[in-house]
């Protein structure tokens, strides 16, 4: 990230459109001087004289319930150091955004200009009763087990390190997966520790509260053994002391059942690892670089269990398994803190997770036939989207156990719905297409580079994995803005026009001559065409030079599609291409089809087409709930629109009673599940929210995902080309880079989709 490009790309993310990560937005009507006079004056008196006579009805009628400060002095940032309260701004803001991606937590970013430990916790306790729960970030040790010791006992709300107890948590839940399948128990076994940071000292604190014997357990700093004949040693790392007494951390070692690293890359070698027990269990956990790499740990011993703090192999102990729903299920129940009942809760519900059957849209993520526990899978996935109602449940019945709930739940199962509501964000969704890509990355054709944002845009998939461009186009106007750009990646550069292709043009043009002779086209013409960069691209992918395309940035999208429509053959058993886009809305994904090709389908063109993008949705992980809307509900208008639709879901009853389709219905209807089963309660959809929505003509769905994006500011991935042979997929005019990287990326994974033989 310290290349002068990455640097410039990460100032202006931060800096535009508007500088930082996070906003505060409203949450009530604002529109009319009554609803003003109800939000502040002279409707706030009544919320606030409810308050006075009773504290606790802060949480009924305030964002208190939901609202997580993040506070920081900025002494221990990242892998930056003491960088000051300002400098570590970002950092917090970058851990509110996340808490609310993964838990739909609030959060404000609280920067203590304070290193003395006396007016640090003063300084927090007297802005408390603004906030649910204390997140502490990035304070360095000693400080931070003093900060957080005397804020746990001093307030009345939940309090945690998550330097400290997020890895300990995580790593814990591995230990005691790895300990199951190694056939050992965590009484008997030898841990060596390299680190005697807080996290590394948390982490061993929570081994003892799963009954790790002290005697057991052998830690060292960046002065050696921690030995109780050492004067230098911190209070909370005296209790780690041995009588032991071992040279180094190679002799420590030996016969070792479990290594934990917290300290810095490259420290353990091969030899090292080979000295340790049978089944040996390595949590090499540095980043960037871990103690010892995985390749080299694996190589090392067949029978090794390996974690690492890095999310490109097996096994990542990533903190946000943890933070994001233990604060969830702590402001749930109003819990008045994180206790050790709470933090042994999350333990064993990560342990547990991971030994339940993986849902599908995992395993398709993780490019996975079938991910299960074993060596490669002791902990679950960040992109498990059981998370959020697995862990919060268990958090909160620890709270409620332990006696530090102040609002139990009772109803667990409507409990269990309301967090699945609350992981609806779309973004989501573009996290687990571009991973899914990266894990098997395509060559995918830019047949605009000579565009600056197309450019850009095959820039980020090469440096994020996602694809292996090729770059169509003027070259000389291509290398220009590549150096620009500062993108010096070496990647091919084809221009269709040049001579270096008249072998390729002459191959081509007869390949779609003899294709297309007769159907008015002439040999001639056909040469003519190969020099035109649409055409060329799409026989570049037809003749396997490339396995996807996209296009379209430039050109209206009809002149585009023409030669994909003439070039691509259509998937077998399909006669009629359609498309669709995938809107990432507030209240999760929705697929909208037709939204490009078919002006006025028929009926049996809109089962196909809800056919196709049921598939398209299973493609993504999803099980598709169908809407066919209209303007009316069940028969309740005689139009000849309403009819054809009535059409289309009465065959798709009768020849697909499997997929969960109905209609017609309005659109309010189809996304409000209780509307729907108010109104009418014989729906298929009935208890299903639907994300598939087939319109009767293009004009609707068209003009509906284009009022989406703008006004609803619902990010579009498409229009998604279906039904083709190839992965081809023709972007709007004027796209913008992060729609030309997401559609990059959906036609990656439609490339890795036909190599499976999904659509045969």
């Amino acid at each position: 990230m310290r290349n002068s490009r990455k640097r410039h790309e990460a100032l202006v993310y931060h800096a535009k459109p508007k500088p930082g990560k996070i906003a505060v937005v409203p949450t009530k009507k604002y529109a009319t001087q009554h609803d003003l006079s109800l939000a502040y004056s002279p409707g706030v008196a009544e919320p606030c004289l409810e308050i006075a006579k009773d504290k606790t009805n802060v949480y009924k009628y305030t964002a208190k319930s939901n609202l997580v400060a993040v506070i920081s002095n900025g002494t221990a940032v990242l892998g930056l150091g003491n960088i000051g309260p300002e400098a570590s701004k970002p950092v917090m803001e970058g851990k509110g955004l996340l808490f609310k991606i993964f838990a739909d937590i609030d959060v404000f970013d609280i920067e203590v200009d304070a290193t003395d430990v006396d007016k640090f916790v003063e300084t927090v306790k007297a802005i408390a009763p603004t906030f649910g729960g204390i997140n502490l970030e990035d304070i360095k040790a000693p400080e931070a087990f003093e900060i957080e010791r005397r804020l746990k006992e001093e307030l009345d709300i939940p309090v945690m390190h998550d330097d400290q107890h997020g890895t300990a948590i995580i790593s814990a839940a591995a230990l005691k997966n790895a300990l199951e399948l190694a056939e050992k128990n965590i009484e008997d076994v030898k841990i060596v520790v390299s680190g005697a940071g807080s996290a590394a000292i948390s982490c061993a604190t929570l081994y003892l509260s799963l009954g790790a014997k002290p005697e057991n357990i052998i830690m060292f700093d960046v002065n050696g053994l921690l030995h109780e004949n050492r004067t230098d040693l911190a209070p909370n790392q005296q209790k780690f002391a041995t009588n032991k007494s071992y040279s180094n951390l190679a002799e420590a070692m030996k016969g070792a059942d479990v290594f934990l690293g917290l300290s810095v890359g490259g420290l353990v070698t091969q030899d090292m690892i080979r000295s340790m027990a049978s089944n040996p269990i390595v949590f090499a956990m540095a980043n960037p670089e871990p103690e010892i790499s995985y390749d080299l740990a694996v190589d090392a011993r067949e029978d090794i269990i390996m974690a690492t703090g890095r999310s490109d192999h097996p096994n990542q102990v990533n903190n946000v398994l943890g933070f994001p729903f233990i604060f969830r299920g702590a402001l749930d129940v109003r819990a008045t803190k994180i206790n050790e009942e709470m933090k042994l809760a999350a333990v064993h519900a990560l342990a547990d997770l991971a030994k339940k059957t993986v849902p599908e849209q995992v395993n398709i993520v993780y490019d996975e036939v079938s991910l299960s526990f074993g060596k490669e899978y002791i902990i679950p996935k960040p992109f498990d989207p059981r998370l959020i109602y697995e862990i919060p449940p268990a958090i909160a019945k620890a709270a409620m156990e332990s006696g530090v709930a102040q609002e139990p739940i009772e109803d667990w199962d409507k409990y269990r719905e309301e967090l699945m509501d609350r992981s609806g964000s779309g973004s989501k969704e573009v996290r687990l297409l571009h991973n899914r890509a990266r894990r098997n990355p395509k060559r995918i054709i830019f047949a605009e580079a000579d565009h600056l944002d197309v450019l850009k845009a095959a820039q980020r998939v090469l440096e994020e994995r996602i694809a292996k461009p090729i770059l169509l186009g003027n070259k000389e106007i291509i290398l220009e803005l590549k150096e620009e750009l500062g993108f010096e990646a070496d990647v091919p550069i084809i221009d269709p026009k040049t001579p270096q292709e008249d072998e390729r043009r002459q191959r081509f043009a007869e390949k779609y001559w003899k294709a297309r002779q007769r159907k008015g086209v002439t040999f001639l013409e056909a040469k003519k065409q190969m020099r035109e960069r649409n055409y060329f691209a799409i026989m570049m992918v037809n003749e396997g030079e490339a396995d996807g395309l996209v296009t379209g940035y430039s050109r209206p999208y009809s002149s585009v599609v023409k030669p994909v429509l003439e070039l691509v053959e259509k998937d077998k058993g399909v006669n009629k291409v359609a498309a669709t886009n995938m809107m990432l809305t507030k209240q999760g994904p929705l697929f909208l089809a037709d939204t490009t090709i078919n002006i006025n389908p028929t009926a049996q063109d809109l089962a196909k087409i809800t056919q196709y993008t049921c598939v398209l949705a299973k493609m993504f992980g999803m099980k598709p709930n169908v809407a066919m809307l209209g303007f009316s509900n069940f028969g309740s208008t005689k139009s000849e629109s309403s009819a054809k639709i009535r059409e289309a879901v009465a065959y798709m009853h009768k020849n697909h009673p499997n997929v969960v389709v109905d209609g017609e219905l309005q659109a309010d209807f189809a996304l409000n599940p209780a509307l729907l089963a108010k109104e009418f309660p014989f729906s298929k959809l009935n208890g299903k929210r639907a994300n598939v929505l087939i319109f009767p003509n293009l004009e609707s769905a068209n003009i509906t995902y284009k009022l989406l994006k703008q006004v609803d500011e619902a990010e579009s991935i498409g229009p998604i080309l279906l039904g083709l042979s190839k992965p081809v997929h023709v972007l709007q005019l004027g796209a913008s880079v992060d729609e030309m990287v997401n559609m990059a990326a959906v036609a990656v994974v439609d490339a890795q989709e036909r190599e499976k033989n999904i659509y045969r």
